[in-house]
């Protein structure tokens, strides 16, 4: 392990009633102008999870979505619903509490005490409850109320309360524990069920100071469907610890609106399994959007109180199989970094936390060791990733209870920096010990962002998503009621204003500056390194650096205004720039509509489905403009079949599309191709390992058929079957980022962004007669963000990239129309601005090859 810091590590002083481990006995455990002529109608925000927001809270008030969170006194209780018991719940191979006895031990533990409330902040992909536990001593509703004025001038009058002697002596300080967001990580649930039991019963006058003092949240499981199932990801196939930025689960918006609404001083989010155990704080690079030096000093010394509290618990190599504890910032050089907001604790700070951590305890029971170990070892490993867990939860506790004063005015002074635009600080070296240069990073906040409305704005729809997605990140967002000018350029009335001078100014910059290519920077990175959503969403973002905006006649919103409209008369034309458009031509095409496909990769629907269009209009929120020209070939629902990821399958269907999921073994089984009009290939699907019958039903369907691949199983597919004449070229595997490309003017990217997301990025070579370049590599080097270095013997990087090919298209001598992708346009179902090039891509397939059936 490479050491990058060394001196004495510190204890923090822990909460002795709360360190003794135990073991319950019930331990089963989210208007504009109409233009002449044409119809409005709304943006689809809150029917179409493309663009599903989430209502921002009134100011001053604690009005919120979830029924805890409403200025009701504690404890809020309720009986929840108890599940069905199911004997084939993953935990209990482990001895740990299956899902179906969390409801039961849950609502006991609210009858016999009066500190726990238990409330259902969501349910799960697959339908399961989320269940958010608060301990804390009883408030009156007045007392209540007094709880979430203060919370609310901390965030919103950030100066002021920096002043106010109630915030100092009465404000309660609110700590977020997560758990089990893997589903297959499971132990910090039971950790939090015997710590929550713990602080429910006890009865010495330290707990009841503690829990006067502060207010304790517990996630219980962020993951039901993983746990019951032993799966890392939830029932939609996703990795929820890296869907933050992009919120596209449930259970996601369900632990960002618990952090907006408690907006807690400290978090934890318990993993594993790394032995020794793993505690947060990280590697360089850090995010730039942090206030770094705020965090820092506190991250590092509860960092060092839990690695002291896990040492306490006198588990050893030698006789337990326990390893040290390690703290990344202190032991490692980099690799374990805080870069992308897409983890649950890199995305908590953003929401005032000023200190959060991910914990990986040590001892390994899933994967091949849930499979192969005997049960009484898993058990005997569990109690111990139970008793590690709970200690640093209980540490955490007290450095919280310990610190609460401070923590609180490092709070207000992330609210207070952000509301009075100061400039992105360098933390000062050695601001806890080994700080170095190695851990500067800074950005420069412009004066405001500007979301154009009209026709500079790329996508009216996208826009619409993008604005709700802010507001559901809690940034604040305002409209322009009149035409302005700011920076230099004038902008309509409608166009969308984010003042840059405002408590949460850190997820605001995270979520449309462009991001930093740091490739220079180190050599590792534990994840991806860009994730632009004004450059990946697909709506025109500008950057004011300086300006006004006293002089900006503006409101602020809670909802992006209405963009579907119809044209009154008339055939009627439908581009596709978004996947809203695209999810509407499916639901157009499902409902029995004859559009037709356009040449330019728009589609025209009759003049005799205007009410359906209106329909759609108002359900996604997308234009239905007057076509100009008719359309050239009938479009059909498309059922694909479909060798991918998760989020490849996701967001396919997401679209609208029919998928069926294959993959090798399926074609090898027998499968029918009847129905079925494209193949997807992007994971899965290994040619050479086909047999013979399901070779011969592949290239059956290849003579009729479309096909569309991504990456590098997708490449290789292509060239195993033997379909375009293409050579890819490999970049280095874990390079990724946001590039800058250049569009062609066909039918897959005409219109498209100027962007694209790559990840082990490809182009292609040694193109054949018979290929068509749809998108290249900008020709002044590609990264815009990110990390991608070249290979060791100085290929794969950005400079060999630059103007080569990243989507081609064409069609091979048995008539099969493919589209090739070096890019990565639907990576965790983030990039949303490139979705409609997929979309695109399959719809051009089946058109083709049809039309080549058809000539025959």
């Amino acid at each position: 392990m490479a050491i990058r810091h060394s001196y004495p590590v510190l204890g923090v002083a822990l909460v002795a009633t709360l360190m003794s481990p135990v073991t319950p006995a019930s331990a089963d455990p989210e208007s504009r102008r109409k233009p002449p002529v044409q119809r409005e109608f709304g943006n689809g925000a809150d029917r179409n999870s493309l663009a599903a927001p989430t209502l921002k809270r009134d100011r001053g008030a604690d009005h919120t979505r979830f029924p805890w969170a409403r200025t009701r006194g504690y404890p809020r209780q309720q009986k929840l619903p108890v599940p069905a018991e199911n004997p084939a719940d993953a935990s209990i191979k482990l001895g740990l509490t299956p899902y179906h006895s969390l409801a039961p031990k849950l609502n006991e533990l609210q009858r016999n005490s009066d500190r726990i409330s238990v409330e259902i902040i969501g349910r799960s992909h697959q339908g399961r409850d989320l269940y958010l536990v608060t301990v804390t001593e009883p408030e009156s509703s007045a007392a209540a109320k007094q709880q979430a004025s203060m919370r609310a001038e901390i965030e919103d009058d950030a100066a002021r309360a920096a002043r106010n002697p109630l915030i100092r002596h009465r404000y309660k300080a609110p700590v977020f524990i997560n758990n089990n967001i893997h589903g297959n990580e499971w132990e910090g649930t039971d950790a939090a069920l015997r710590t929550i039991e713990k602080l429910a019963t006890a009865k010495d006058a330290g707990t009841r100071k503690l829990l006067g003092q502060s207010r304790l949240y517990f996630n219980l499981t962020a993951n039901p469907d993983g746990r019951v199932g032993n799966t890392r990801a939830n029932g939609a196939g996703f990795d929820m610890n890296r869907d933050f930025i992009t919120g596209s689960q449930p259970e996601v918006r369900g632990m960002r609106q618990v952090m907006i609404d408690t907006q807690p001083v400290v978090m934890l989010d318990l993993h594993g399994y790394v032995n020794g155990t793993l505690i947060e704080p990280t590697t360089p690079p850090h995010g730039q959007n942090y206030e770094y030096d705020l965090f820092i000093k506190n991250a590092y010394a509860n960092g060092l109180g839990m690695e002291a509290a896990v040492k306490a618990l006198g588990y050893t190599p030698e006789k337990d199989g326990v390893q040290p504890p390690q703290i990344p910032f202190r032991d490692w050089t980099e690799g374990w970094d805080d870069w992308p907001p897409i983890f649950t604790p890199q995305y908590a700070p953003f929401h005032g936390a000023v200190a959060s951590h991910t914990i990986e305890i040590p001892m390994r029971v899933n994967n091949a060791d849930y499979t192969n170990q005997p049960a009484a070892e898993l058990q005997r490993r569990s109690r111990i990733n139970v008793d590690v867990a709970a200690a640093a939860m209980n540490s955490t506790i007290s450095f919280v209870q310990q610190r609460r004063e401070s923590l609180i005015a490092d709070q207000i002074e992330v609210f207070r920096r952000g509301a009075a635009g100061e400039p992105s600080r360098a933390t000062p070296l050695g601001t806890v010990p080994g700080f170095g240069p190695e851990d500067v990073y800074t950005t420069r906040f412009p004066r405001a962002y500007v979301i154009p409305t009209g026709g500079p704005q790329r996508s009216a729809t996208a826009a619409a998503r993008l604005v709700d997605h802010l507001i559901a990140n809690d940034v604040r967002v305002e409209r322009a009621t009149k035409a302005f000018t700011l920076n230099g350029r004038g902008y309509a009335a409608g166009s969308y204003v984010v003042d840059m001078h405002q408590p949460k100014r850190g997820i605001a910059n995270v979520i449309l500056e462009p991001g930093a290519d740091i490739s220079s920077k180190v050599d590792a990175m534990y994840d991806i390194s860009g994730w632009s959503l004004a450059h990946l969403w697909g709506a025109t973002v500008d950057t004011a650096d300086s300006g006004d905006l006293r002089r900006v006649p503006a409101k602020p919103i809670s909802v992006a205004a209405p963009t579907g409209s119809v044209a009154p008369s008339g055939d009627l034309s439908l581009r596709l720039d978004d996947a809203k458009e695209v999810t509407a031509l499916n639901a157009l095409l499902a409902d029995g509509v004859k559009a037709k496909w356009a040449a330019d990769g728009s589609v025209v629907v009759p003049a005799s489905a205007r009410a359906a269009a209106r329909t759609m209009a108002d359900r996604y929120g997308v234009r239905f403009t007057r076509a100009t020209a008719p359309g050239t070939t009938p479009l059909r629902t498309l059922t694909i079949a479909a060798a991918g990821s998760s989020d490849d399958l996701y967001s396919l269907q997401e679209m609208g599309f029919t998928v069926k999921t294959i993959s090798t073994a399926t074609l090898n089984a027998g499968f029918d191709w009847s129905g079925v009009d494209v193949l997807y290939v992007a994971s899965g699907l290994n040619h050479g390992q086909l047999g013979e019958a399901a070779r011969a039903g592949l290239n059956e369907f290849l003579a009729r058929g479309g096909v569309v691949t991504r990456g590098a199983t997708g490449a290789a597919f292509n060239t195993a079957a033997g379909l375009l004449t293409a050579t890819p070229v490999a970049g280095r595997g874990d390079a990724n980022g946001t590039v800058a490309v250049t569009n062609a003017s066909g039918p897959i990217t005409n219109g498209a962004p100027p962007y694209s997301f790559v990840y082990s990025p490809r182009w292609f070579t040694g193109l054949g007669p018979e290929v068509t370049v749809e998108q290249r590599y900008a020709g002044q080097g590609p990264l815009i963000a990110g990390h991608w270095r070249a290979n060791p013997d100085g290929g794969g990087g950005p400079d060999a990239a630059v103007g080569q090919p990243t989507i081609v298209r064409g069609v091979d001598e048995r008539g099969a129309a493919v589209v090739l992708f070096g890019t990565e346009p639907l990576f965790r179902n983030h990039p949303k601005g490139l979705f409609a090039e997929v979309a695109r891509s399959l719809h051009w397939t089946a058109v083709t090859a049809g039309e080549r059936q058809n000539a025959r």
